[in-house]
């Protein structure tokens, strides 16, 4: 028996570096509506919410810009239709998920990023390693809230108490405790070391190969009482 069950990824940042194709279609959004352009630097820190927030996020006039919807909706169609360009794993990952469901152990991506390109995306990269992709909907609260890793959960029948989340960024920790999880944060993702220690998350993860290393540790079934 292994600690965990079960392994819950956040998609950018984590299992995918979508920095590229993300900077690329916030600048087709901006172009489109006569603005300037952002620096990868810049789209890297605004990320992590959604789509809704990141064109929020820049947008001159935020939430009450009256290019809102049409931006988003822009944004939503170019990224769908871009968004593995020049998006790639990171080193190790398809690797250590391998190793995972090798032994047994059942995987799901949970991610703020709107559902289409998460199916696209997981589908391209990770095919039948990852056996329930949750992606952003109006539908459903997204991260942190716990509703859809719950979704994920569920279809995985696994339990919060028996499962990882994986993950990069504050919203990752945050969303891991509303849910029950124990969280591990990686390094190589969007967000500095230093915000995430400060995050206090029970793993810290600076090489893909922690992953199972972890996950496969063996854990002994308690007894029952006499």
């Amino acid at each position: 028996m292994y600690r965990y069950d079960a392994v819950l990824f956040d998609l950018d940042g984590t299992l995918l570096n979508t920095l590229d194709d993300l900077t690329a279609a916030v600048n087709h959004t901006l172009r489109a509506f006569g603005h300037p352009p952002r620096s990868t630097d810049e789209v890297r820190a605004l990320v992590g919410n959604g789509v809704r927030k990141l064109i929020e996020r820049v947008l001159p006039g935020g939430a009450a810009d009256p290019d809102m919807e049409a931006a988003l909706a822009e944004f939503k169609q170019y990224y769908t239709n871009h968004c593995n360009e020049n998006t790639r794993p990171y080193e190790g990952v398809p690797e250590a998920m391998a190793a995972l469901r090798e032994a047994g152990i059942e995987l799901g991506v949970v991610s703020n990023k709107n559902d289409a390109a998460v199916q696209s995306l997981v589908a391209a990269h990770f095919g039948s390693l990852v056996a329930i992709a949750v992606g952003g909907s109006d539908a459903v609260p997204r991260k942190p809230a716990p509703d859809m890793p719950t979704l994920a959960l569920q279809a995985l029948k696994a339990t919060p108490e028996r499962t990882l989340y994986v993950g990069d960024s504050d919203v990752d920790a945050q969303t891991a405790q509303n849910a029950g999880m124990d969280c591990m944060l990686v390094t190589w993702g969007f967000r500095e070391r230093e915000l995430l220690l400060n995050q206090h998350p029970m793993y810290l993860a600076d090489d893909a190969a922690e992953i199972p290393a972890l996950v496969l540790q063996p854990c002994e079934r308690e007894e029952s009482p006499l």
